[in-house]
Formats: C-alpha cells, structure tokens, sequence
C-alpha cells in the first residue's frame, strides 16, 4: 500500500517494483529500477526518506527515521532480509546483511558490506570498502575482489528479479 501523510506523497520511479504487500508512506522517494521487496515497510511520516537508483530492500525490512533526520541510501546498495535502517546514511553498492539494525547517525562508506546480524550504533562510521560485522559492529578487514563481485552479482540479479516483477504487475 503506499500511503500519503499530511502533504506527502511517496514519489516511485515508474520503473521502480513494489511488491504488491510492502507499505510506503509520506516523504519518500525511489529511484529507477530500485525493488521493494514483499512486506517491506518504509516510512516517511517523521521525516525524509531517499533511495536511489538500483536499490534492492528485501522481505521484511523496515526503514524509519527520527524527527530531522533524513534516511539515505544512495544508488545500487542492497539491504538484505528483515533489516531496520533508522535514520543512518547507506553509500552507493555498500550491502547490509540480512537480520542488521543500522541506528540514527550511522554512516555505512560506500562499497562497505555489513554482515548479517549486526548492529550498528548510533554515530557510528564504517569506511569504504570494508567489511564489519557484530553487535555492535566492528570494522573485520578490507574487502577483497571476490567479496566485491559478490555484491555486484547480488546487485545485478535483484535488478534483473525486480524487473521481471515489475513486468509481471503489468500484465
């Protein structure tokens, strides 16, 4: 369902998937070929939400912020299964393993990798191109080339899944 609040109104890219049981609400905006995956939540009712291009937000992740404080994911990042992002900054192709909490002022560096599991506290920076995992979260080790085309092939199969869906929701 995608819902307005107050004077806003979600604003999705035409080529965008939603699945048919996510939710989306207030100020919102998704980006080409992003996919939202099935009973994904994604409020805009406190404050801004923005999600770039390439995006994938997989089943049963909640996405929310605090008052003043924009939730950003820039372009082709993943966010795995059953995540809640609050209020954090996600840099392009960084992956967040499924079952993570990301917490209000957390920065994810762009091409990071967030193992599954973890918790990302408040403030708290993760750099470019490394992988951190815990509770909370603690910088492992840079990234190698294959853990890099890992998160490419995953990137490219959810944009290729999603728009498979979209053209299935059009027929």
């Amino acid at each position: 369902m995608i819902y307005p609040y107050k004077e806003h109104k979600p604003d999705i890219h035409p080529t965008a998937f939603i699945a048919d049981n996510a939710t989306i609400t207030g100020d919102v905006v998704i980006g080409e070929q992003s996919s939202i995956w099935f009973s994904v939540v994604i409020r805009g009712d406190v404050a801004p939400t923005r999600i770039g291009n390439r995006v994938n937000i997989q089943d049963l992740s909640c996405l929310h912020q605090s008052p003043n404080k924009t939730l950003l994911i820039e372009d082709d990042a993943t966010i795995g299964h059953q995540v809640t992002l609050h209020s954090a900054v996600i840099r392009k192709n960084a992956l967040i393993g499924m079952g993570s909490i990301i917490l209000d002022g957390a920065e994810i560096g762009e091409g990071a990798f967030i193992g599954a599991g973890s918790l990302v506290p408040p403030g708290k920076i993760i750099p470019p191109g490394h992988l951190a995992f815990g509770r909370p979260a603690k910088v492992i080790r840079p990234l190698t080339e294959e853990d890099r085309k890992d998160m490419q092939r995953i990137r490219s199969e959810y944009v290729e899944k999603g728009q498979y869906y979209k053209f299935l929701q059009q027929t």
